[in-house]
């Protein structure tokens, strides 16, 4: 899984202009319309991603993002914590140890490190996602294990796939 990691790091360090990062002392305004939105390594093509702040390669950040209807990312966790905010669209979020939610413009929902969870944009989907960490991604299968990006995105189910089994705690972890 470290692959993984590495292979984000390097998509951002090669392929995401990092020019509208700004110093954290100095007021930033970035008008949506000039974000460049691309496909990130390790996610469903059906979401595109624009950095709006930080250096999501280094620590925390700010991305805005948005899904095509029926687009899943399937069961996994991040390092970071999440704070979701939504500007238009619903989603589906099912959490592994808890009910699954709809989140619809304006909603806000955070999600702790390591936090299993799985979404699903039902209408098309545009938020801004904040994490205090740098990007990652670590997908797992319905027995809890951690699988590969591969294997979790060539499925590919129009339905999402069943909740993860407890099979421990996933902040017990190693990277």
């Amino acid at each position: 899984m470290r692959v993984v990691a590495c292979t984000v790091l390097l998509f951002f360090i090669v392929g995401i202009p990092l020019t509208q990062t700004q110093a954290q002392d100095k007021a930033t305004y970035v008008q949506s319309s000039t974000n460049k939105f691309m496909n990130f390594p390790a996610i469903p093509k059906c979401t595109l991603g624009a950095v709006v702040s930080g250096d999501p390669t280094k620590g925390a950040g700010v991305l805005q993002l948005k899904a095509t209807p029926g687009c899943v990312i399937p069961w996994h966790w991040h390092t970071s914590n999440e704070n979701l905010m939504f500007v238009s669209g619903s989603a589906k979020v099912e959490m592994k140890d808890g009910a699954p939610v709809t989140v619809r413009a304006g909603d806000y929902l955070h999600l702790p490190s390591k936090h299993v969870h799985q979404f699903t944009c039902v209408t098309a989907c545009k938020l801004f996602l904040a994490i205090d960490a740098a990007f990652d991604i670590h997908y797992i299968d319905a027995g809890g294990n951690e699988i590969s990006p591969d294997d979790a995105l060539k499925t590919k189910a129009k339905a999402p796939a069943k909740k993860p089994s407890a099979k421990g705690d996933m902040k017990d972890m190693k990277m």
